[in-house]
């Protein structure tokens, strides 16, 4: 199996990994429709102000890996690729405890209740105390964990890269089943995050589906098909399911690459509406939004309801998109460049800019109140409070 990373990187990897179909494709005097937009003057309506930074290890490493930080209450988990664990004060950026595992880590991070989960490169689980960061178990999978695994206290589930979901006792980390995707031949470089709703684990698969797995059993509950490949070539054929889904009440709202955005009911299993889209960044929720970064670019809120299309934005066109994060009255994205960018949620005007770091940022922005917390791809985890001007 070839596995690729972020569609923007398709073509440089292919072509290092020897495809002459791709190398030649631009002379110097082409035009290359791929080329990410310059960014236009803004009127700027909101202020981002910086109030700490922290850094932690490596950040995501050389892996292209997305290793997502949690807000717990008052503190922030973050990992390294190199396999720093930090607990942070999420108000003033302390350090309130670092541990070096002294393993390679490329998937996490989650909580439940006085644990943390992370995953190896490996193909390692493991549960961490979230006092000190200690180990309580570790336990195999068959390949490399690219999400963060999920636990409820009954079982901890983790997805890896071969398109496997495993369940494992909560206390003991003891196998209790294991569910088996059908993996095309070509996909992207990362996986889905699971949830755990209810009794199921629920995952996105890079075939396009959404599976919902019984948690005591392993049996699927329901399945649901977000992306159709389509094409002749295998490239073309490629609808990873990658990014964070989200949760509303009863409905999960899910976008894969090259495929759709839908919204499916947890309950049953029933597919609610669905528009095209091709992204891999994940959904956010908000405002009676939906809102999903296009692999174009365009930053789109598609009405909850499934009416559709509220407003679209253009201006920000290949700039490698982080998953849109409401926060106030505002979305916000950063893109590859390391700018924070602040969409308004009525009609999706860029109302406030900032850089954060030139290294880009790939895992999901946390908010809390009017606070974004950016976790910069080099390690710098940072705090920004967005506020109105006067």
């Amino acid at each position: 199996m070839s596995i690729f990373s972020r569609p923007f990187l398709l073509a440089a990897l292919l072509s290092s990994a020897g495809c002459s179909t791709i190398t030649g494709w631009f002379s110097d005097d082409d035009f290359d429709p791929r080329e990410p937009v310059e960014l236009q003057k803004i009127d700027e309506q909101v202020k981002i102000k910086s109030r700490w930074s922290r850094g932690v290890g490596d950040g995501q490493g050389e892996g292209l890996y997305k290793i997502n930080p949690v807000l717990v209450d008052d503190t922030l988990y973050v990992a390294s690729a190199e396999g720093e664990v930090a607990a942070i004060d999420a108000d003033a950026g302390r350090v309130r405890w670092k541990r070096d595992l002294d393993i390679a880590l490329s998937g996490g991070v989650s909580h439940h209740k006085g644990s943390i989960f992370v995953g190896t490169s490996e193909g390692l689980v493991m549960r961490l105390s979230a006092t000190d960061g200690n180990e309580v178990w570790r336990a195999a999978v068959s390949g490399e964990v690219l999400s963060a695994p999920q636990g409820d206290g009954r079982y901890v589930v983790a997805q890896s890269y071969d398109g496997k979901l495993m369940g494992f006792d909560y206390d003991t980390g003891e196998a209790r089943w294991t569910y088996s995707s059908d993996v095309p031949v070509l996909t992207l470089r990362g996986t889905g995050t699971p949830m755990i709703l209810g009794d199921n684990a629920v995952a996105g698969f890079a075939d396009g589906k959404v599976v919902a797995v019984n948690l005591r059993s392993g049996n699927v509950a329901w399945e649901v098909r977000v992306a159709i490949p389509q094409g002749t070539s295998e490239i073309e054929r490629i609808v990873d399911i990658d990014g964070s889904m989200a949760l509303q009440g009863t409905e999960l709202y899910v976008a894969s690459y090259q495929g759709r955005v839908a919204a499916i009911d947890t309950r049953s299993g029933r597919r609610l509406w669905q528009r095209n889209v091709s992204s891999v960044s994940g959904v956010g929720v908000g405002f009676g939004n939906v809102y999903v970064a296009d692999d174009d670019g365009t930053v789109s809120a598609f009405l909850r309801n499934g009416q559709g299309v509220r407003w679209q934005n253009i201006d920000l066109g290949f700039r490698e998109l982080s998953r849109p994060t409401p926060v106030s009255s505002y979305v916000a994205v950063v893109d590859f460049e390391g700018y924070i960018h602040l969409l308004s949620q009525v009609d999706g005007d860029i109302v406030g800019r900032t850089k954060v770091d030139s290294a880009g940022a790939r895992a999901d922005i946390i908010v809390s109140g009017n606070r974004l917390y950016v976790y910069s791809n080099d390690g710098a985890l940072k705090a920004y409070d967005v506020e109105a001007r006067n």
